[in-house]
């Protein structure tokens, strides 16, 4: 455990200095190959919580702390430890005593060792006036940055908090359902055999009451479903893939949307386009494991079509643009505390020269569907109605969903936060 609480700390302070929680996890699982499952899932279970409740375990810390603690690991591994104290079933002793011996493993200090086991206890003895005085500021009651907090209040006034608590929650497990493998009925018999319990949301979606490993999925190696969250399962819909039309994906790594195109339309001539070789690797990856094998695997700028564009055109395009993420925050805590307030204004800047550069590759009457997984306006109706407003042919049209408001998706228990905008060439 003392191994875990270490490992823990030092990725949080990874993620605090700049780096991806995916990444840094991914980096600890390939040069700690001694750990167990088990400690693989501790780690990633304290990390996560840590990140999804740091503006409430820093405010108790500035209570706790007379002054900040140079050594930054020190200070994620207090945060740590407080994460455990306050959300976890282990025992309240264990996380001290483990703490302070991981602390003593960082400084091989008596003193600093003697603080962490000080600050700790105190919390233990004070806890509910400290986590009661912790929620007078918004930081720590909703545990996002101030400028977060306010945009969204701004742009969403009667439902900020519901949104911001949403980002908090553990995420669901979503699957969708291949139908040209099995029907939704009997995969979830399937389901039923190996004890899984899960719930029909329509179409093809199923939710597990319990998130379950991926390889206990029945079928899942062999393509019989896909781990994808409700609201990005409204995108090969929307496009309004008919059999024959050639389509691109302009983004499509990992993949999830590209095979769900032919999953929808299995008769289309489909090229999928990813600015970045390594992630090619995962979308083969899927598509392999889906049995797919009808379509074109392209690396490229879907900025810069000149590079790549065999110059015929396309009758849907689906641009589901680079953008902050806001929408996915209860999948990925680290988000929030990495992005800055001018990220915004840069990715809307990327979104629209996407947006611009692949419209003259849109045929006549064809549709092009504009994706992003933010809640941000800027990045989203923004960014719509620029493009409009400099481009007489296209014509928006309305996106039928009646949990959409405008094309905006709010996050929720049954999907996370998303904005379709579908356009059509006059």
């Amino acid at each position: 455990m003392i191994k875990v609480q270490l490992l823990a700390a030092q990725a949080v302070d990874k993620v605090f200095s700049g780096s991806n929680l995916n990444e840094v996890l991914h980096h600890i699982w390939q040069t700690s190959t001694q750990l167990t499952p088990q400690q693989r899932g501790a780690i990633q279970d304290i990390t996560y919580g840590t990140l999804r409740y740091y503006g409430q375990l820093n405010a108790i810390l500035q209570q706790l702390l007379k002054k900040p603690i140079a050594n930054s690991t020190l200070h994620y591994l207090l945060a740590t430890a407080l994460y455990q104290l306050c959300y976890s079933k282990a025992p309240a002793h264990a996380i001290v005593n483990h703490a302070v011996s991981a602390a003593r493993k960082i400084t091989h200090n008596s003193t600093i060792a003697g603080l962490i086991n000080a600050v700790l206890r105190n919390f233990m003895r004070q806890r509910t006036a400290l986590l009661e005085h912790a929620k007078s500021g918004a930081v720590a009651r909703y545990s996002y940055p101030q400028w977060w907090i306010d945009k969204l209040q701004q742009q969403y006034p009667q439902h900020y908090k519901a949104m911001l608590l949403a980002g908090n929650t553990h995420p669901a497990m979503m699957l969708r359902i291949n139908p040209l493998r099995i029907t939704v009925k009997r995969y979830q018999a399937l389901l039923d055999k190996q004890g899984i319990r899960s719930k029909w949301l329509g179409n093809h979606t199923v939710r597990l009451v319990k998130p379950v490993n991926v390889e206990k999925l029945p079928g899942f190696f062999s393509g019989l479903a896909t781990v994808q969250d409700a609201g990005a399962q409204l995108a090969a819909p929307l496009l309004d893939v008919k059999t024959g039309m050639r389509v691109l994906d302009a983004c499509a790594a990992p993949g999830g949307k590209s095979t769900h195109l032919i999953e929808v339309v299995e008769d289309i001539k489909l090229t999928v386009l990813d600015k970045y070789e390594k992630r090619l690797t995962r979308l083969t990856e899927n598509f392999s494991r889906l049995k797919m094998t009808n379509y074109q695997l392209i690396c490229g700028d879907a900025a810069d079509p000149a590079q790549w564009w065999d110059g015929q055109l396309y009758d849907r395009i689906l641009a589901d643009v680079p953008c902050s993420a806001s929408g996915v925050v209860n999948r990925h805590p680290d988000i929030k505390w990495l992005r800055r307030t001018d990220d915004i204004a840069s990715f809307a800047q990327t979104q629209l020269a996407i947006l611009t550069a692949l419209w003259p590759l849109l045929a006549p009457n064809g549709k092009l569907l504009y994706a992003t997984c933010s809640v941000f306006d800027e990045e989203n109706n923004q960014v719509a109605e620029e493009f409009l407003a400099t481009h007489s042919d296209a014509h928006r049209l309305t996106c039928s969903n009646k949990a959409m408001n405008n094309g905006q998706l709010l996050p929720g228990p049954d999907h996370d936060g998303f904005f379709y905008a579908l356009f059509q060439k006059k």
